[in-house]
This record gives C-alpha cells, sequence and structure tokens, in this order.
C-alpha cells in the first residue's frame, strides 16, 4: 500500500518561497556576468542632449561634423566618454 502525502499550505508556501528565491539569485547572478561593471553605458540621442545641454538639432549637426555614436537597431546612441573627447579635440583646432 503506498502512503499518501498531503502538504500542508505551510508547506506549499515555503516551497514557493525557495523557488522564487532560487530563481531571483539564477536571474541575478546572470545578469551580473553579462554586465561589464568597467564597460560604459550607452546613452539615448535624447540623454546626451540632456547631459550636454544642447538641442537634439545641435547634437544631430555636431554628428554630421564627427560626434562619434553608434547605431543600434536604427537607434543612435552615444558613449559619454568618446562625446567628451571628441569635444576636447574639436575645440583644441
Amino acid at each position: 500500500m503506498q502512503t499518501l502525502f498531503i502538504p500542508l499550505e505551510e508547506d506549499i508556501k515555503r516551497w514557493v518561497r525557495e523557488s522564487v528565491r532560487e530563481e531571483l539569485r539564477d536571474t541575478l547572478n546572470k545578469l551580473q556576468k553579462q554586465s561589464d561593471p568597467n564597460e560604459e553605458p550607452l546613452v539615448t540621442r535624447k540623454e546626451m542632449g540632456k547631459y550636454l545641454r544642447i538641442s537634439l538639432v545641435t547634437l544631430t549637426d555636431w554628428k554630421k561634423r564627427g560626434l562619434p555614436f553608434h547605431q543600434k537597431g536604427g537607434r543612435l546612441l552615444f558613449l559619454k566618454s568618446e562625446v567628451l573627447q571628441w569635444l576636447k579635440e574639436t575645440n583644441n583646432t
């Protein structure tokens, strides 16, 4: 004859909590491995314009003059360090 085990509500809650914690821990570990803390994040046109306190029209003009940018999925993205370096080099010439 087989023994029938009927879990209590507290057991089910504990199992769910443990499963959720384990899943969150795994997801966080994956995200931390994917993102290098030394890697600078790309910013959007609006973010770069706001950071530099310039209009998007001026940003587009600078892009035509050689402002470095990256294109991902049809979007223009910028690295702040590259833009600042370009500005320093452009102002010294």
